[in-house]
């Protein structure tokens, strides 16, 4: 069970690396310049391939989660543990925002300020605090 463990805390770290990172470089592509096409393209391919990446990497953590609670009974049937699935839900969710985000930006259709995307940018780091103190802490 501890390598269990040990791989699904790495690949969380890794998960929310990207995650961390991802909307920076939207914030980057909201501060582009009219006719810096090639400055756009640039953070577009990086932005597309860390979001690649952040995917690839999602889906073990989200399994060797799924082994540890389901596989090895850790927090069945108690309350941090619900309140941790949730959480691990709006990370979900976030990515795929970020998904769609990124589309948005390729066809030209996001309307969204840097400023806007540095406080998008904050979610995960809230995120990450409530599963890690759900996860040690227990508090129910």
């Amino acid at each position: 069970m501890l390598w269990v463990k040990a791989f699904h805390i790495v690949f969380i770290a890794s998960w929310f690396a990207g995650l961390f990172y991802l909307p920076r470089i939207f914030v980057n592509l909201a501060m582009v310049p009219e006719g810096s096409i090639a400055e756009r393209e640039r953070l577009l391919l990086m932005a597309r391939k860390l979001l690649r990446f952040t995917t690839i990497i999602a889906v073990p953590a989200i399994l060797l989660g799924l082994w540890l609670w389901l596989g090895y009974g850790i927090g069945r049937g108690q309350g941090w543990m619900h309140a941790k699935l949730l959480v691990v839900l709006l990370v979900v969710g976030y990515h795929h925002a970020c998904l769609v985000m990124l589309r948005k930006i390729e066809r030209g259709q996001s309307r969204r300020s840097h400023v806007w995307f540095r406080w998008f940018n904050e979610i995960p780091v809230f995120m990450l605090l409530a599963a890690v103190l759900l996860v040690v802490v227990k508090p129910f």
